[in-house]
């Protein structure tokens, strides 16, 4: 028996460093949002051990891996004995402030609940996912989330409709842990919290859109997000901002037509260019 999953993708609405906590991890405020780009992630019950094949040969397919690391979490939290053969279609560009590798790894923990039986609830299934990086939680439960601390605080959020999403990801890829090196020793200006919380419980997209904001754009250094967000603003787009550590830049558009076209422009000057939607949930079944 397999189970195979869609693992979706997120950006960051809104992204700020509170601080650096005595565990050394980061206090984040993060408005998260899930969006259809996905993985496809197939999960099939082993006798013992982990096993991890991947459509993408540059990500590491051993312990190092998030889909690996949510596993091997899984058995040893459970104390079930088996094993798991795990097989990942990458969609979702790697290293881009996406989310992909959460997402796997969220996309396991929900399989392997299912395949074993385990009983395991969503805030079990997201203590676990902490334990394998910030945005797991997140991607376990989707939707348009508040997340705070080191990832393991959410609070759902009024539900964003109808909008498209424009994701332009340069030829590169950043590194989250050497981002979040680079903001310990920098000072920072802070977007207003405050505003976007009280905007986003009325879910009106326009505040929103007004207060967004990513503390990472003042560190990670993307050549091409002036260009990108010079075009998405050309046609019409609400918000255009990188997401996570980057490198991705995303644009809000109300019009499919205006996002598509804004897309064929970005084509040229950025390597991989998407248009997708919103989405309320982190994962589902495939």
């Amino acid at each position: 028996m397999a189970v195979k999953m869609k693992a979706y993708a997120k950006i960051n609405l809104f992204l700020d460093i509170l601080g650096k906590l005595e565990n050394g991890y980061h206090s984040l405020f993060m408005v998260m949002q899930s969006i259809d780009l996905c993985d496809i992630v197939e999960v099939e019950k082993a006798p013992s051990g982990i096993d991890v094949t991947v459509s993408d040969r540059q990500i590491p397919r051993d312990g190092k891996n998030t889909a690996y690391k949510a596993a091997k979490i899984f058995f040893e939290d459970t104390g079930i004995k088996g094993g798991a053969a795990i097989g990942i279609e990458k969609h979702i560009p790697v290293e881009a402030g996406l989310a992909g590798g959460s997402a796997d790894a969220a996309a396991v923990l929900c399989a392997l609940n299912e395949l074993y039986d385990a009983g395991l609830s969503q805030p079990e299934l997201c203590r676990m996912g902490l334990k394998v990086g910030s945005d797991v939680p997140f991607c376990v439960v989707g939707g348009t989330c508040l997340a705070q601390n080191t990832g393991g605080i959410l609070s759902p959020l009024v539900e964003l409709k109808n909008c498209c999403v424009v994701l332009a990801k340069p030829d590169r890829g950043v590194s989250t842990k050497w981002a979040y090196e680079q903001a310990d020793s920098m000072y920072l200006y802070h977007p207003d919290r405050i505003r976007i919380l009280d905007f986003c419980e009325k879910g009106d997209i326009d505040g929103i859109c007004k207060y967004a904001g990513n503390v990472f754009e003042q560190i990670v250094e993307v050549p091409e997000r002036v260009e990108i967000k010079r075009i998405m603003r050309e046609h019409g787009s609400k918000l255009c901002q990188m997401s996570g550590s980057g490198p991705t830049v995303f644009g809000i558009f109300e019009d499919e037509k205006k996002a598509r076209e804004a897309a064929a422009a970005i084509e040229k000057i950025c390597g991989e260019v998407y248009v997708t939607g919103l989405k309320q949930k982190g994962t589902e079944k495939a």
